[in-house]
């Protein structure tokens, strides 16, 4: 399946929540995840992954019933180097590019999701990183296919930080409304604030 594949990234050990998964948290009626993957899909011109820390995780319970394809990251404690560089070696052939994408940001929607995709239409060469209406870069990223050989190899915590660096004159970024790209949920204290200003 051609087109810009999108990769969840939910192997994350979500070791800030106490004891609580955040991908699991409740969002508009369904577990965060599950919320992601389905905004995903709504929008995408190839495929769904996911990647997981394993695969009897309580996490892949969200992906019943969708067409999802889970990755398994093993070695995910080493951190989101980790799950990229899985995520992509398991792209099926074809992708023009993929979209990485952590679970933990619950105000991305299907908008800003179709933003990121019709900005690679346009500029398909080109990687794409969003960034709030205060100017902080954030997420999603879209990496052309050239550069999926440097993606799988990512290595460490730092995710495709290196990269971006590295590949600096080649970066552009693509404007989301708010806080859409940069609110990522870690802690129990962040869930509650940002439920008291979304009730």
């Amino acid at each position: 399946m051609a087109g810009c594949a999108i990769l969840i990234l939910a192997a994350g050990a979500s070791s800030r929540m106490r004891g609580g998964d955040k991908l699991l948290e409740q969002v508009a009626g369904q577990p965060l995840l599950q919320l992601m993957l389905r905004r995903a899909m709504a929008v995408a011109s190839g495929p769904v992954l996911c990647t997981l820390p394993a695969a009897d995780h309580p996490r892949m319970t969200c992906l019943a019933g969708l067409e999802v394809i889970p990755v398994i990251v093993p070695d995910a404690a080493e951190g989101m180097g980790a799950s990229i560089r899985a995520g992509v070696s398991a792209l099926p052939a074809g992708c023009d590019a993929v979209m990485i994408l952590p679970a933990d940001l619950p105000d991305l929607d299907e908008t800003d999701l179709s933003t990121m995709l019709a900005a690679h239409e346009a500029t398909p060469a080109a990687i794409l990183r969003a960034r709030d209406s205060q100017g902080q870069a954030g997420h999603p990223v879209i990496f052309p296919a050239a550069l999926f050989p440097d993606l799988a190899r990512c290595h460490g915590d730092s995710g495709a930080r290196d990269l971006l660096r590295e590949q600096a004159t080649c970066v552009l970024m693509v404007d989301l409304p708010d806080t859409h790209a940069t609110t990522d949920l870690d802690t129990p204290e962040a869930w509650a604030a940002w439920r008291a200003g979304n009730s």
